[in-house]
């Protein structure tokens, strides 16, 4: 499933090579995410420029919509690259995390009723 993506720049110009790398990460998250699935994602990279910080402050923010569950994730290093891996990192944490949980209630579930239709045998 192709997931819909918009991506916002603050401070910092997007060169096809970022383009390009942006791709290539958010791609593995799509492996994640069902055919029948509704996804939308929005980015945000840029700089921080306020506080009392030395040199630049990179910053990726990931908002991932999927089936009505909202994910959020966001990083802060000094290098870009590393900003956005680490987003994604942790939103690929996240979607794993849920669609465990997921998983995991509808086999509890499938086994209150398997059990029911059990008592109904005899």
């Amino acid at each position: 499933m192709k997931i819909n993506i918009d991506v916002k720049q603050t401070n910092i110009e997007m060169t096809p090579a970022l383009q390009e790398y942006l791709d290539k990460r958010l791609e593995k998250l799509e492996r994640f995410i069902d055919s029948d699935s509704s996804a939308y994602m929005q980015v945000e990279i840029g700089t921080i420029t306020s506080g009392q910080n030395s040199g630049d402050i990179f910053r990726a923010e990931l908002n991932l919509e999927l089936d009505g569950e909202h994910f959020r994730t966001e990083a802060r290093t000094t290098d870009l690259y590393k900003s956005i891996d680490d987003a994604k990192d942790e939103m690929v944490r996240s979607v794993k995390s849920y669609k465990g949980k997921r998983r995991t209630l509808l086999r509890k579930g499938g086994n209150a009723i398997k059990s029911i239709l059990k008592g109904f045998k005899k």
